[in-house]
């Protein structure tokens, strides 16, 4: 004993959940974009223009990029957009980027410090691990001791 109302707030419920979008983040003009392979890993770039089906445009002024092809599999889209037209000029997308603060902006995401953190950790020496295993074992045994009482 369902009423038609419900089959029909069931169906309207069923036809948006197929519409809703899942990707939030596009290959646009204007994207900006990690690089994750090559010369310039870890610098982020801006999309200046789609080649084609494989390869975007990049430049990059301000954080050292060259205006060059770039693969798809070899950048990854950040939250990040920077306002400019097709095939700006390398002074016109250092303005915008400059302007949008996006070096400060990336800074603060929790996908920038994860990076650092593990480029810290890869430099390490012999002995800086040995120092933080000590300093974990330190922590551990406190925590330890503090939960007992």
């Amino acid at each position: 004993a369902v009423s038609t109302r419900a089959f029909f707030f069931f169906f309207l419920y069923l036809f948006y959940q197929q519409h809703i979008m899942v990707y939030r983040r596009y290959v646009e003009v204007g994207r900006v974009v990690l690089i994750n392979r090559g010369v310039n890993e870890g610098k982020l770039a801006v999309v200046v223009d789609v080649i084609d089906v494989n390869r975007v445009l990049v430049d990059g002024p301000t954080t050292g990029v060259r205006r060059g092809a770039v693969n798809f599999k070899s950048i990854n889209l950040t939250d990040f957009t920077v306002d400019i037209p097709l095939h700006s000029k390398s002074p016109r997308v250092g303005k915008a980027f400059s302007e949008a603060e996006i070096q400060s902006k990336w800074e603060n995401t929790a996908w920038f410090k994860t990076r650092q953190q593990r480029v810290t950790r890869a430099n390490l020496t012999d002995f800086e691990r040995f120092v933080v295993k000590v300093n974990r074992q330190k922590r551990s045994k406190l925590i330890k001791k503090t939960l007992k009482k």
